[in-house]
């Protein structure tokens, strides 16, 4: 039974957090739990308003279902604030996805060589990819300090696992996702001590059309190709088949354990 049926069977409000939800795959998440009456609550964080116009059309048809949190998440202050807002209104969180993502935009590109190594998209890098992901956590610990069964769960990438890169290149993308792998490895051994009915961990979801992978489409077999909603479906029964035993791993969107 996942720990959604499990939560639901006992008539446990189920409460979820879905962080990056203005497009993509976090607003595919959002849509899902939407759908789902197991779920009695769905918050949602987005950055910018003038990018999140989908996710806040939603609130018009599910206003009592849904709540839209505007957070930068680089921002401590901001993150704290939005933990505040939601422990104002519940005090379990059932389960917390963090979907935002940084690979490229108008003024970064991953890099191919050394020679484009540049300290201020680093940091940009490691700031979105790995800190926010270890700063949620510290924020929302109080939040899984429960006896229900639960899931903190993490998008990350493939091309951060340093078994498997043969490739090189994409410094800043592949060394924040590897950086965030090892802290929510760290998170999953601290949460087992105070959360101890949660269970972390990250994701790789596959090559996803959305605008992160646009530009890198070119060599992707087309079954390889996943729509966001096929994504969405897949991560979802990967999280719903965890086992206790699976916190602190690193699991592909087929459900494989993938190495570090």
């Amino acid at each position: 039974m996942s720990f959604l049926d499990a939560n639901a069977s006992k008539n446990h409000p189920i409460n979820t957090l879905v962080i990056g939800a203005s497009r993509g795959i976090g607003l595919g998440f959002v849509e899902k739990l939407l759908s789902d009456s197991r779920i009695n609550k769905v918050y949602a964080t987005y950055r910018k308003p003038e990018s999140a116009s989908g996710l806040l059309a939603l609130v018009d048809a599910y206003p009592h279902k849904l709540t839209c949190i505007l957070v930068d998440i680089i921002d401590e202050i901001q993150i704290a604030e939005c933990v505040g807002k939601i422990r104002a209104d519940t005090d379990k969180l059932h389960f917390a996805i963090n979907c935002a993502g940084l690979l490229h935009d108008e003024n970064l590109q991953p890099e191919k060589s050394l020679r484009q190594i540049n300290l201020d998209n680093l940091t940009r890098y490691f700031q979105i990819n790995s800190i926010a992901s270890v700063l949620l956590a510290k924020h929302l610990q109080p939040l899984f300090k429960h006896k229900e069964n639960s899931v903190f769960a993490s998008i990350s990438a493939k091309v951060g696992s340093i078994v498997d890169n043969q490739l090189g290149g994409w410094y800043g993308y592949r060394a924040s996702k590897t950086a965030l792998n090892m802290l929510m490895r760290n998170v999953s051994i601290e949460y087992a001590r105070t959360c101890p009915k949660t269970i972390v961990v990250t994701l790789h979801p596959g090559t996803t059309d959305t605008n992160l992978s646009r530009p890198f489409q070119k060599n992707v077999a087309p079954e390889k190709l996943f729509t966001v909603e096929r994504t969405v479906n897949q991560l979802l029964t990967v999280i719903e088949q965890l086992e206790p035993s699976d916190t602190g791993h690193f699991f592909s969107w087929d459900g494989s354990k993938l190495p570090w």
